[in-house]
């Protein structure tokens, strides 16, 4: 979990590939209607988001059957991450949180991503930090991927 630019992709694929488990990004998870309101600059509300949330839900529930799943996904509220472990408390959330100059640094060069660096403070605003009662771990995302893998590893036991 965590703003836009925090290295969720990545790290989610890196660390699903070396736990043999399935990676879905949550962005892929979208509506066409949210990804045209982000790309023009527009932030999400939270009308958008619940039925995204849900679809995240989804993906974590047809994992649970089959050992395992790896989500990207922001995450930024409490409410956002009770909505997807809705089913039960067994996800860990990883949060990956860079300053917010390097987010800024990594979405002012990522070209081939919907998201616009004009959001980057929309996001920072509705963060939660994960509250005692939710099973994760807040990382500095600007240490290598190797690293931050190796913490959610530890996390996971």
């Amino acid at each position: 979990m965590g703003a836009s630019g925090s290295g969720k992709s990545t790290i989610g694929a890196l660390l699903a590939s070396r736990r043999g488990l399935p990676f879905v990004d949550a962005d892929s998870l979208h509506s066409p209607e949210s990804i045209a309101k982000m790309a023009a600059g527009e932030p999400l509300v939270d009308e958008d988001r619940w039925p995204w949330l849900e679809r995240v839900a989804d993906q974590l529930a047809l994992a649970r059957t089959a050992g395992g799943v790896v989500v990207a996904c922001s995450a930024l509220k409490s409410a956002y991450r009770d909505a997807i472990r809705r089913d039960g408390d067994d996800v860990l959330f990883a949060h990956l949180a860079p300053a917010p100059d390097v987010l800024a640094d990594r979405l002012a060069a990522r070209t081939d991503h919907f998201m616009p660096a004009s959001l980057l403070d929309s996001q920072l605003a509705a963060l939660e930090e994960l509250a005692p009662r939710e099973w994760g771990i807040r990382i500095d995302a600007a240490v290598p991927p190797d690293q931050i893998v190796a913490l959610i590893e530890q996390a996971l036991g």
